[in-house]
């Protein structure tokens, strides 16, 4: 799965998704229900605009579902309660990030080691994503979101327990994603090459999200990670 992730610059942003965004602040310790830069194919043109990540289906009138919507598995997109709707009308988005956090179980069975996992080849990276809106009774309108994951690569599954992992969008699958067939957009669901990722054990403040700089992202040593 992926619970937490890093936003890049604006600037990068636009100049790799080829989309001119709003502002955003960018952050490096990105958690659940906050308002995320996202990438969308909206009247045929690409757009950038903030939405909650945690999906509220259109059905919810506004309500967040009481379960975890922040990721949705490919397995589950013709056929999960939140997803199939999203899908079938091809309300497809990306998620830009710089890279994302995953925790590793330890040997003692209790305690995780935060890993930052980003690619080698691009400077950034596109998690494929759906989209909904959902109206509250008021009549105020809810974008929201949610990252696609797959089962996991050799690498990732070294890493998270489940076995899961975002789909993280080749350059050349973007715009099958955002605006290809249904057929198109399934097939650019795939691992991302375990050569073309980097994983490094980070410091275990990343498991606040009131913790938010640079920093986080610095690596640890082998004897750190060890230790903590």
């Amino acid at each position: 799965m992926c619970g937490r992730y890093v936003t890049p610059e604006v600037a990068e942003a636009e100049r790799n998704l080829l989309v001119h965004w709003l502002e955003y602040e960018r952050s490096f310790n990105v958690a659940p229900s906050q308002r995320v830069p996202v990438v969308r194919l909206y009247g045929g043109e690409r757009e950038g605009v903030l939405m909650r990540w945690g999906l509220v289906p259109y059905f919810a009138r506004g309500v967040p579902p009481r379960y975890s919507t922040i990721n949705a598995t490919v397995e589950k997109l013709d056929s999960g309660a939140c997803w199939r709707t999203p899908w079938t009308r091809a309300q497809r988005c990306v998620l830009p990030a710089l890279g994302f956090y995953e925790w590793q179980l330890q040997p003692d069975g209790r305690s995780k080691q935060p890993y930052f996992i980003h690619a080698t080849d691009q400077p950034l990276l596109a998690l494929a994503g759906l989209w909904d809106c959902s109206r509250t009774a008021a009549g105020d309108e809810i974008l929201s979101c949610a990252v696609i994951t797959l089962p996991a690569s050799p690498l990732m599954a070294g890493i998270h327990a489940a076995g899961r992992e975002p789909a993280m969008l080749a350059r050349a699958d973007i715009e099958h994603w955002l605006a290809g067939s249904l057929e198109e957009a399934r097939a650019a669901l795939r691992p991302y090459p375990d050569e073309h990722l980097l994983a490094y054990p980070v410091s275990a403040r990343v498991n606040s999200p009131r913790n938010n700089e640079p920093a986080l992202l610095e690596p640890l040593s082998a004897t750190e990670a060890l230790a903590g």
